[in-house]
């Protein structure tokens, strides 16, 4: 199918010389994944490591068997045509292989399968270089980014290219990659790898493509579908757009679909771009077939994900190997320490928007292990839980399951306004389902929704023995979270700038749950209200906002926290999707409800590791619009409303959460308006905001 370049010129120059009419209808086959996230072997309808009892009833998706599996397929039945096979990127993390292997793993099936490209997830750095650069010795396929930049020192070298240009068919295709431009705050690339702005070097890169003739052009992005379809869709060039980060399915058959598959956005070129996701853990394969003109625009594109169910038999070969490489992993899975009397909710679409009770256990956890030492709060990113945990006997495999990122318990002090602005970022890109949302323990909020983000703190109460209080903006409080979150990740600044006598290397925090579950077993899951949603209109209601906390109360500084105990462990961040907004109205929503209208139905005990609601939460049933009669709003509130922008020009001053695309649309009504900020602060970070610097706001 693929050929030298230099053969292929020659043979697409024979084919020119014969027929003009011929490029006119070159039709390219892409098969594409993204987000494998290390799911090795195959998965539950609730995306966690399936049992052999669900196997036997045919029950479970994907696994590198399975899709090595519908790639062999879809070649063979397309034998003959033009096919591509690309990678979006995030293989690694989310499952004991990755634990184990380090990437090792992931790149010896993706090397089976095959593939002729990939581009780095966010993720790929979740252990700086090292595991990266063992990966990329090892694999037998190009990977491209194009927005990653390394010096001398990085372990990388010179491996990763900005793009490639393969011969298929007689056709030069283009293939130019991206990852992030939230890669240093949600993984650990290190001090000899920069990240630079996605769009802008994809557009450098296709412009060096079309000088070498290259008119067919490939965006291979790990951005998300927002950014995809907002600005890498519409760069002049770009001919299609294959993505992951986000996790997006795109359907034309799932009413779950965030979309169409292919979604086709309008180029300011004047032609239109597929853009493509396939969801993630290898549970669907993209199906794209694309017809280009001569020119290289897209005169049609059609096509749909592929389900990878039980309909398609594992590959014997690969599946072998799976179970061989999983036997020094079965140990520490089957190892049961508790019992849990119902499920333990941890879904993605639940624990990003709203309270679950995942996220009540790992926070209670932490916080019981550290309020010996003058700890009260604790906060714990939604985006760090992985998976559910059905009823029934708890494995640690289902506790490495949920936390797979080694991350360790962190312990520091901050004052009750910076517990607040924490809050606010957690809250910043709740629209997007960003992992960032805060799961608490020790204290309870309400919030608006509504608000602009960086306002939509209604009231924080503090736990003082047996009574919530409203927090004290100058009082100090031990506060508890992960190494990953303390040391910024997450866009938790606040915690890495202002958190003091920080110690970071407490116990592994997959740990500290599994003692939690051993200590209090059986376990029973719950919610209580502690995280609460007010609805818009009942905010509108109030007339006047209570005052807040009596700030003549004498600041009392919490206990300086002893060090925990010394057990190291790798930081390791979490997945969250773009910082982009969703799409305009124009194209498919992405954002995620507060409520979702429909979750899963409740597992059952012959369910390992699960993703659905837990029952036994009475909380939840309460309307979002009661919030707690008791407790004041937040003082961060600012003074317009969202709806009327603040008179301009003026000055900023930013908390933690804001983004230049927020507060474009904050101040003009257009997030797009971003670069007249930009424009106005030239010393600023554009990706990195440095919380309480003052920023200028033009004129509109």
């Amino acid at each position: 199918m693929k050929q030298p370049f230099g053969v292929g010129l020659l043979a697409a120059t024979l084919l020119a010389l014969s027929t003009s009419a011929a490029f006119a209808d070159y039709q390219l086959n892409i098969l594409h994944f993204n987000d494998f996230h290390s799911r090795v072997e195959s998965i539950n309808k609730f995306d966690a490591t399936c049992s052999a009892a669900e196997e036997a009833k045919n029950e479970c998706f994907g696994g590198a068997a399975r899709l090595k599996a519908a790639i062999d397929q879809r070649r063979a039945a397309l034998a003959g045509q033009n096919v591509l096979v690309l990678d979006a990127g995030d293989n690694f993390q989310g499952s004991l292989f990755y634990t184990t292997y380090k990437g090792a793993a992931e790149v010896e099936f993706l090397n089976d399968m095959k593939i002729d490209a990939m581009t780095v997830g966010n993720h790929e750095f979740d252990d700086g270089e090292g595991p990266l650069a063992a990966f990329l010795d090892k694999a037998q396929f190009p990977v491209v980014t194009a927005n990653l930049v390394v010096d001398d020192q990085s372990k990388l070298g010179n491996r990763i290219k900005k793009s490639i240009v393969l011969d298929i068919g007689g056709q030069k295709i283009g293939i130019v990659g991206a990852v992030t431009t939230e890669t240093p705050e949600l993984a650990s690339p290190g001090p000899h790898v920069k990240i630079t702005d996605d769009a802008a070097a994809i557009s450098a890169e296709v412009d060096a493509l079309k000088s070498q003739g290259v008119n067919k052009i490939i965006a291979l992005t790990h951005v998300g579908y927002p950014r995809d379809v907002e600005k890498i869709a519409k760069i002049a060039g770009v001919s299609v757009v294959v993505g992951g980060h986000s996790h997006t399915l795109l359907s034309n058959t799932d009413p779950k679909a965030a979309g169409p598959y292919p979604t086709m956005v309008d180029n300011p070129a004047g032609y239109k771009v597929p853009v493509v996701q396939a969801a993630s853990y290898g549970k669907y394969l993209g199906d794209l077939v694309v017809t280009f003109d001569d020119n290289g625009a897209v005169k049609d594109a059609k096509g749909d994900p592929i389900l990878l169910d039980s309909s398609i038999k594992p590959d014997p070969t690969i599946l072998a190997r799976v179970q061989e490489m999983a036997k020094p992993i079965e140990e520490l899975r089957k190892k049961v320490i508790g019992n849990s009397q119902g499920p333990i909710e941890g879904a993605r679409e639940i624990c990003r928007v709203q309270e679950c009770s995942m996220g009540n256990l790992v926070a209670d956890a932490i916080l019981d292990r550290t309020k010996a030492q003058g700890i009260s709060i604790a906060i714990q990113n939604g985006g760090g839980l992985r998976a559910s945990i059905a009823a029934g006997d708890v494995s640690m495999g289902d506790v490495l399951t949920v936390l797979p990122f080694q991350n360790t318990v962190a312990t520091f002090q901050l004052t009750g306004a910076d517990v607040k602005a924490a809050l606010e970022n957690g809250l910043s890109q709740i629209d997007d389902g960003a992992g960032r949302f805060p799961q608490v323990a020790g204290l309870k909020y309400s919030f608006d929704k509504s608000k602009p983000p960086g306002s939509r703190l209604v009231s924080v109460e503090v736990q003082e023995s047996t009574e919530f209080k409203p927090i004290d903006p100058e009082k100090t409080y031990g506060v508890v979270s992960n190494n990953y979150m303390r040391a910024g990740g997450d866009g938790y600044t606040v915690f890495a700038k202002d958190g003091k006598n920080a110690y970071d290397f407490g116990p592994n925090l997959e740990s500290v749950v599994a003692d939690y579950l051993g200590a209090h077993n059986p376990y029973k899951p719950y919610t209580d209200g502690r995280i609460t949603q007010v609805a818009a209109a009942a905010a509108a209601a109030q007339p006047e906002p209570a005052k807040p906390a009596d700030a003549t109360q004498q600041a009392v500084p919490a206990q300086q926290p002893a060090p925990a105990a010394d057990d190291k462990g790798a930081a390791s961040p979490t997945t969250t999707p773009p910082a982009s907004s969703a799409p305009a109205v124009t194209t498919p929503s992405t954002t995620m409800p507060a409520n979702p209208a429909a979750t899963p139905s409740a597992p059952t005990k012959s369910d390992p590791v699960q993703s659905t609601p837990a029952t036994s939460a009475p909380a939840t049933e309460t309307p979002a619009a009661a919030a707690p009669a008791t407790t004041a709003p937040a003082a961060t509130a600012p003074e317009t409303k969202a709806s009327e922008p603040p008179k301009t020009p003026t000055t900023h001053v930013v908390v933690a959460g804001d983004t230049l695309w927020d507060l474009a649309k904050t101040y003009y009504g257009n997030a797009r308006q971003w670069r007249k900020l930009l424009a106005a602060n030239h010393n600023i970070k554009p990706h990195h905001l440095t919380v309480g610097e003052k920023l200028r706001i033009p004129a509109k």
